[in-house]
């Protein structure tokens, strides 16, 4: 349901898809038509990574190891593991060789929320974080 300035309200019988993100139109089930432009709105800010450099790079390095990623495919913070082509098996094994290249333990909880190459040293700086002294 969408609702107008003016405080009535649309329905729509199919869901509205938008293909050009910079308006959309569509027709309501009332008499007339609903038009409605979606401005840009500037980014303020944005968090790339919240692990450090270090950490991402020996986590990628680790991640083309287990996948056997081929020389020249991009890995990132960003990359999810199964777009690598990363099934369950292949994701605890990463886990596995995470932890011994950090000398950490991963939770199996812990371990099944990680997706991402980011997601993975992120956990990695929480647990050597909660290691130290």
């Amino acid at each position: 349901m969408a609702s107008s300035a003016a405080g009535s309200a649309l329905s729509f019988a199919k869901p509205v898809k938008a293909t050009n993100t910079n308006s959309i139109s569509f027709t309501s089930v009332r008499k007339g038509n609903a038009f409605l432009r979606l401005q840009p709105v500037p980014m303020r800010f944005a968090v790339c990574c919240t692990a450090k450099k270090e950490t991402v790079e020996k986590v990628c390095d680790i991640v083309k190891k287990q996948l056997a990623v081929p020389e020249g495919t991009e890995v990132s913070g960003a990359s999810k593991f199964s777009d690598l082509g990363a099934d369950s098996l292949d994701t605890v094994e990463i886990v596995m060789g995470l932890e011994e290249e950090f000398g950490i333990s991963v939770e199996e909880s812990s371990a099944q929320s990680i997706a991402t190459v980011e997601d993975a040293a992120a956990l990695i700086e929480k647990l050597v974080a909660a290691k130290s002294p």
